[in-house]
């Protein structure tokens, strides 16, 4: 009995010491820890050439009959896409800028591996109309950290980014979202100065303008869906595809640097939607196709923190805390990742039946993308401001909140000639 008490007794101790171990990570500590979690299995796998032979894969129930070696090129162009902004920071001797280091010197190396035929983990470029996909998201990558990610690489491997990303013009994408992926593609070889498709950009741009619906919201094509790809697609490629050609000084007949504007504060608007999304638990809602993308949801909001450009109504410190509410929320007890490290099907947790026709684990690494607040540095307001209730913690708490109202276009564009 005596040996039954003195277990219970240390078990206590270990448990209490684990408890205020926790208590004592700050909201950073806890994101860098779940971001090197998610980044390490695929990037140390990758800068050794062994993705392909080590990654655990899952494919949904109705998968359909496309070449199933996409799950590699979908895991590595958009986790990149989420974590580029954090491990383009200066390096330094934290623990943390000792990790960023690591991934970003995997990065680099995953970076070669991707383009080069005689590598293990030569990406299934030209393969299927789903590159076009996340071709995209690689080039994403380069423009969030374009001096970090794309300017160390070699010549003869910006030379292959470059073929590859031109031989994918063969692809015909659908009337949906899929025209920014070209977008930001042949804008991205625009800023790099590369030849690109100027009609391929500006029929994009043009087709989002049309889609546009009002108060923050994108339809995805002519028809409005209410699911969550004004965040998955929208808002975040449509910015940096007006940025980047802004960057490359192209002449066109948009106006870009006011096309952006505009787009900026739609963006803005569709911010403070997701923020309002995130209730007093840390949940929000679970609509649409695609929610196996988990985080990716709240992408536009992520991005506002990023570009300091959070709309009047939200604080650094309720974003933060809101966002950081959510990822307790889904990551910390749900079965996430499987026993090789990398994601599983699910929304919250292991969940096989979310699966869409097109989703695979890879897919799923799009949930980084609420993670590029980790692109502003630790000193920064965002990680130091005190923790503050977010909208709904305020409305259902009897606490004064900003009302909600319909936000307008100011900014109108015409052709330049």
């Amino acid at each position: 009995m005596r040996k039954i008490f003195i277990i219970i007794a240390m078990l206590a101790v270990t448990t209490g010491i684990v408890a205020k171990k926790k208590a004592q990570q700050s909201d950073r500590e806890y994101w860098c820890a779940l971001a090197y979690k998610m980044a390490q299995p695929v990037l140390e796998n990758m800068a050794r050439g062994e993705l392909q032979k080590n990654m655990q894969t899952e494919f949904s129930p109705s998968f359909d009959k496309r070449d199933r070696s996409v799950v590699y090129m979908e895991t590595f162009g958009r986790l990149m896409a989420g974590i580029a902004p954090w491990i383009s920071l200066p390096d330094d001797e934290t623990a943390e800028g000792k990790q960023r280091r690591q991934l970003r010197e995997w990065a680099l190396l995953s970076y070669r591996n991707a383009v080069d035929p005689s590598s293990p983990d030569y990406l299934c470029w030209g393969r299927t109309g789903q590159n076009l996909v996340d071709a995209a998201y690689i080039a994403e990558s380069f423009l969030r950290a374009y001096n970090q990610l794309w300017i160390p690489l070699d010549k003869e491997t910006k030379e292959r980014y470059i073929k590859e990303f031109t031989r994918l013009r063969k692809i015909d994408p659908p009337y949906t979202n899929w025209f920014l992926f070209s977008s930001i593609i042949e804008s991205f070889m625009a800023k790099a100065g590369a030849g690109y498709d100027q009609f391929r950009v500006n029929t994009a741009c043009r087709k989002v303008e049309e889609w546009y619906v009002g108060d923050g919201w994108y339809a995805d094509g002519p028809d409005f869906a209410f699911d969550y790809y004004s965040s998955y697609v929208f808002h975040a490629m449509y910015l940096e595809t007006l940025q980047a050609m802004v960057d490359a000084k192209a002449n066109t007949r948009l106006d870009y640097r006011k096309f952006h504007d505009r787009a900026l504060k739609r963006a803005q608007k569709y911010a403070i939607i997701l923020e309002r999304f995130i209730s007093p638990e840390g949940t929000f809602p679970v609509i649409g196709r695609s929610t196996p993308y988990r985080m990716a949801a709240m992408q536009p909001l992520a991005l506002m923190a990023w570009y300091e450009k959070l709309p009047q109504d939200l604080t650094n410190g309720q974003v933060r805390s809101a966002l950081t509410k959510v990822l307790h929320r889904m990551f910390d007890m749900q079965n996430n990742f499987n026993e090789g490290g990398f994601l599983t099907i699910g929304f919250c947790g292991h969940q096989p039946e979310t699966a869409d026709w097109y989703t695979n684990n890879g897919s799923l690494y799009m949930t980084s993308l609420a993670f590029m607040p980790l692109g502003l540095p630790a000193s920064h307001p965002f990680w130091t401001d005190a923790p503050q209730p977010w909208t709904q913690v305020k409305a259902w708490g009897g606490q004064p909140f900003p009302k909600d109202h319909r936000w307008e276009d100011n900014i109108k564009t015409k052709d330049k000639w």
